[in-house]
């Protein structure tokens, strides 16, 4: 159960026009089917508690992240924000960056990825197909081996575009899938049913004025997290 100290703990940055909380695996950002009180419910009740304010709140969501990932998601406090951070999204203006750990070498140390994706909404989903292929879209990333551990290897992903379950399918595509992904050819789960990919940076101009904003999410509480993150340290 999420409780109102874990959740301002876990609050990034914050202002009046946006907030930043560093997402657990196990949340959804957006309400689902499951019906499973979304993490725009909980910053909503945050701000209608912190700010006294009565009535309906308004947060607008962003952009997500896969329930099984973790790391920093944006919310906007004003229609304002939201429509230009919708609009940094579009014009590659707002950057994220993330860690992900995998098994396999990659076959470079850094290199630039592409490849054509086609969502299966059934299987929610995305396959590598060739260019062409209907309903397929364009993903690019860029990527660099950060650190080794005795048995994984952590890489920082740099999304260029953002395509549905974009850095789960292409570096599994490159014969890299992420730890626990299952979905995308690890071999097994974790044991919470995360994996381990977490959006780590983010970088962006305020929407109300010229600021720039860097935000850095502490990983998770697990062991290979925080061995990674000492190792790199950062």
């Amino acid at each position: 159960m999420q409780t109102a100290e874990s959740f301002v703990s876990r609050i990034l940055y914050e202002d009046n026009h946006i907030i930043v909380i560093n997402k657990l695996p196990s949340e959804i950002v957006q309400g689902d089917k499951t019906g499973d009180m979304p993490m725009s419910d909980l910053v909503k009740a945050y701000i209608a508690k912190k700010y006294k304010k009565p009535g309906n709140v308004f947060i607008g969501v962003v952009h997500r992240i896969d329930r099984p990932v973790s790391g920093a998601v944006i919310f906007a406090r004003t229609s304002k924000a939201l429509t230009r951070l919708n609009a940094m999204l579009q014009s590659r203006e707002l950057k994220k960056k993330y860690w992900a750990v995998v098994k396999n070498e990659p076959p470079a140390e850094q290199s630039n990825l592409i490849h054509f994706l086609q969502k299966n909404e059934k299987q929610n989903k995305s396959y590598v197909v060739d260019e062409g292929a209907k309903n397929s879209k364009r993903a690019e990333l860029q990527y660099r081996l950060v650190s080794r551990s005795k048995d994984y290897q952590l890489l920082e992903v740099e999304l260029i575009t953002g395509r549905h379950h974009q850095v789960r399918a292409q570096l599994a595509a490159m014969g890299c899938p992420i730890k626990g992904d299952l979905k995308y050819g690890f071999d097994r789960s974790n044991p919470d049913a995360s994996i381990h990919l977490h959006a780590r940076e983010l970088s962006f101009k305020h929407p109300i004025g010229e600021k720039v904003i860097n935000i850095i999410a502490p990983v998770p509480e697990d062991n290979l997290w925080k061995f990674f993150e000492k190792e790199v340290g950062a």
